[in-house]
């Protein structure tokens, strides 16, 4: 344990509590202190005790100017219940998909909450995908479960109101939306009676009543609910002390959504907001009608302490306010002795805390250089408190529980010093059993595509998992003992961003990856090797030679096993290529995996998962573990190689698929788009919704048409809309529009429109069974209606829809080809859906090149 000078002589007394708990952390990146501002609205908002629960489905389902309006104007406590983090969606800035796509946007949602004030929650239903009815959704999602979290959500939060976001019927635009209000009304009414989810009244909530359950009705996608009748407010107020109005900041909020390309300009004049009562009292000249939203609510000593907080509020100097600390320890005092229950004593408190420390200008801060902590391995810790006021204040414990329960007692009474450091650092050793990192809806595999997995009902609505490390700082400020907890985070100077704070990730000692999502056993063309997979091994320890077992297992057989013994240097890779022709078991179609078995500290471990990191600017990092599995696919595949030039998009993992057939991929630029070079490319693909991201590909389309003319293959992957910023898009030689229509059952029948076109027959044989086992949906934004030149080859549809064509068309130009791909591929082909590895095989084959 060291200190520097100033705290070394008082380091005889130090009691250290950390604790670790082996999950994903709650931390963002740094926050920067609150200046007088904000610490006035704060103290305004002490007074107000009403609260607001807003409930939609997904994420960017929230009204963004409403949010802050409520937490910011009226001082409400809100929060925004996502009933998902948006899973099943689509990607504008990279390309992660699933449980990747989710993890990002939950963090949007928590930057965008950051700026409008409010809190966010989710229920662990999955966002499969789109769906067109409410009936479809709730038989994909646990419908009980849902409920269930629901209901927990609202007795733990205790809103005064609950304001849904969509009807409970069509004109909610599609099944989530319209399942997340049948669900609100359900769980209105569930919340308040003890026979409902009677298992989590022992878990310390309580049942609740809200008063009212409304819909804020809406004037978009083409459909306007509202009426002047309707309960009317105006969102826009401008706020001086942002200098912004409420619609300002709910585009800023909202444009934190950039995973869904939902950047939106900054409202300003009037936003008119309408609401519906449609459970409980009806509201007539406000939200909160009949709803006693001051202290008096809760105690008959509340009256003396709103008296209080309004004597602060007119004492509070805005370029002192040190000088309402005093009075806010005693307020903290006057709170915590009444004897009430309920969710707003612990609020109150809590806001007041921060009070103290934000007036008080204190910065405490656990941060580590490195930005994992590995079982077995040491980490240090470093603690620094600074005061920037000349308020008496003494630091009188750093509490640290080490992992394994060993504990060092002692006492701090250090008066900290204006603007003067306290640093401390104690180097941490991780147990060799310590709990890895992990998102905790992620914790458990899904039984289904439709409901996450939770084990520890306590954590049921967090945004996050609790940190993986935390600390407690104990001060003593006008005789008031104020416990502060931080999160231990990763620090560290960016040469572009500067300072950063990260999350703090546990991960294994061991990592095993394998280099294939996906294994093609049996592809027929002239430049492939037998099958084969890379294993690697990523040591984040360091360790002399020691015997290790490498396993392969395909589902949980083992296929392979090899004894070696491995020196291990810390940060190192450790490949080894397998060939699989001796030991895939072709009659079995589960996916194969990796393991490491080897003897640490006496006893055995297995290794089988690897590290997954998304990094974005907007949002903290996030890391997750997952074990990584390459699906087979045993079906023959003929493949003709084409060298393909590939145009990035929105993000997706074709050219992946493309080498595993055998081409030659290379990625182009703007600058790459001239003949000269074009013409080297057998076909050109460009990703998903490209032409809505990068608007040189309007302006470049009549070179091109040239490149298509001359024999060349243009490939486009689906559009969403059919302009590119505010410019219609050209696409291709001939009119081009896509349409919103989307068949997103992905068992949809498909009938073949032109069963001979060599598409459907060269080199592979396309049947109905190349349509079995398709994930989340067939096909999205697609060319409708189909006009010449254009040829459809399918026709699908969802239930009691219409029949569609414009899922898969094509048409010559010149010497060579246009086809438009809306159906799902940048889907299938990751998932390992044999067809569509097939179908991309025989789309590249309809080039005209030799």
């Amino acid at each position: 344990m060291l200190f520097n000078a100033a705290s070394r002589k008082i380091m005889g007394l130090l009691f250290f509590a950390i604790f670790l708990q082996g999950t994903l952390p709650s931390s963002a990146q740094y926050l920067a202190p609150s200046g007088s501002g904000t610490i006035f609205q704060q103290l305004q908002k002490l007074n107000v005790l009403g609260s607001v629960l807003y409930i939609a489905a997904h994420p960017d389902d929230e009204n963004n100017s409403l949010l802050p309006y409520l937490a910011k104007e009226k001082k409400y406590r809100t929060a925004y219940l996502s009933l998902t983090r948006g899973d099943g969606g689509q990607n504008l800035i990279g390309p992660e998909q699933g449980i990747d796509l989710g993890l990002i946007r939950t963090q949007e949602l928590l930057a965008a909450r950051q700026i409008d004030g409010s809190e966010q929650y989710f229920t662990r239903a999955y966002e499969f995908g789109f769906s067109k009815t409410s009936n479809e959704t709730l038989s994909f999602w646990d419908r009980k479960k849902v409920l269930g979290d629901m209901v927990w959500v609202i007795r733990k939060f205790q809103p005064d109101i609950i304001v849904n976001r969509f009807p409970p019927d069509a004109r909610a635009g599609h099944g989530h939306h319209a399942a997340s209000a049948i669900l609100s009304m359900e769980a209105f009414k569930a919340a308040a009676d003890p026979l409902q989810f009677p298992e989590q009244l022992s878990k310390g909530v309580t049942v609740w009543q809200a008063k009212r359950l409304l819909w804020n009705t809406f004037n978009f996608g083409g459909a306007n609910t509202t009426s002047d009748s309707q309960l009317k407010i105006d969102a826009g107020i401008f706020n001086p002390f942002l200098g912004q109005s409420y619609g300002e900041v709910g585009g800023e909020a909202r444009s934190m959504h950039k995973s869904q390309g939902e950047g939106r300009p900054r409202r300003k004049g009037p936003v008119n907001e309408f609401f519906v009562t449609i459970a409980g009292d009806s509201a007539k000249t406000n939200l909160m009608d009949g709803i006693i939203t001051d202290w008096s609510r809760l105690h008959p000593a509340g009256k003396s302490i709103e008296a209080n907080i309004q004597a602060i509020i007119r004492s509070f100097n805005f370029e002192q306010p040190a000088l309402s600390v005093h009075q806010l320890t005693e307020l903290y005092q006057q709170v915590n002795a009444l004897t009430i229950t309920g969710v707003w004593k612990e609020q109150k408190l809590k806001e007041i805390s921060q009070l103290i420390v934000d007036c008080a200008g204190l910065v405490i801060e656990a941060t580590t250089d490195l930005p994992y902590a590995i079982p077995g391995e040491k980490l240090g810790v470093q603690f620094l408190v600074n005061k920037r006021s000349d308020l008496p204040i003494s630091l009188t414990a750093i509490q640290l529980n080490d992992p394994a329960n060993r504990r060092f007692d002692t006492s701090i009474s250090y008066a900290l010093r204006n603007n003067v450091n306290f640093t401390a650092s104690h180097m941490l050793q991780i147990p060799f059993d310590q709990t890895l990192s992990q998102p905790y809806w992620l914790a458990a595999p899904m039984k289904d595509m439709g409901t996450f997995q939770i084990a520890d009902d306590a954590l049921i609505g967090n945004a996050n998992s609790p940190a993986a490390l935390s600390a407690q700082f104990t001060l003593t400020i006008h005789n008031l003992t104020l416990t502060i907890t931080k999160p231990v985070q990763y620090k560290y100077v960016d040469l572009v961003a500067g300072e950063m704070h990260q999350p703090l990730t546990v991960i294994p000692r061991l990592m095993v990856s394998l280099d294939k999502s996906v294994l093609l056993s049996q592809v027929k063309t002239s430049n492939l090797l037998p099958p084969s997979v890379t294993l690697q091994i990523k040591s984040n320890v360091t360790t002399e030679a020691m015997p290790m077992t490498i396993v392969l297992k395909q589902g949980n057989q083992r296929i392979y096993s090899k004894d070696t013994i491995m020196a291990l240097t810390v940060g190192n890779a450790y490949p080894m290529t397998i060939q699989l022709d001796a030991y895939l078991k072709r009659n079995r179609h589960e996916p194969l995996s990796a393991e490491v078995h080897i003897k640490w500290n006496g006893a055995n471990h297995t290794y089988d998962q690897m590290l997954k990191t998304i990094q974005y600017n907007h949002i903290p990092s996030i890391n997750y573990l997952y074990k990584d599995q390459a699906s087979i696919i045993h079906e023959p595949i003929q493949s003709l190689p084409k060298r393909i030039g590939y145009i990035v998009g929105a993000g997706d993992k074709v050219p992946e698929a493309l080498m595993q057939l055998g081409h030659t991929v290379e990625f182009l630029q703007e600058s790459d788009i001239v003949s000269s070079k074009l013409a080297a490319f057998d076909a050109i693909i460009v990703g998903i919704r490209a032409y809505n991201i990068h608007e040189w590909l309007t302006n470049k389309n009549d070179i091109i048409n040239r490149y298509i003319e001359q024999g060349g293959h243009l490939i486009v992957q689906y559009l969403k809309g059919n302009t590119v910023g505010n410019k219609r898009v050209k696409v291709g030689p001939y009119d081009f529009s896509m349409s919103n229509t989307r068949v997103t059952e992905e068992n949809a029948p498909v009938q073949f429109l032109l069963p001979t076109h060599p598409i459907l027959n060269y080199p592979n044989k396309i049947s109905q069974k190349d349509f079995d086992d398709w994930v989340q949906e067939r096909s999205t934004y697609q060319m409708e209606p189909v006009k010449a030149p254009y040829e459809a080859l399918l026709q699908m549809n969802d239930a009691n829809d219409k029949p569609t064509t414009g899922s898969l068309i094509t048409a010559p130009y010149g010497k060579g080809h246009f086809t438009y791909i809306s159906l799902v591929l940048f889907r299938q082909l990751p998932a390992g859906v044999a067809g569509s590895y097939k179908l991309l095989a025989n789309i590249l084959s309809l080039s005209a090149k030799p």
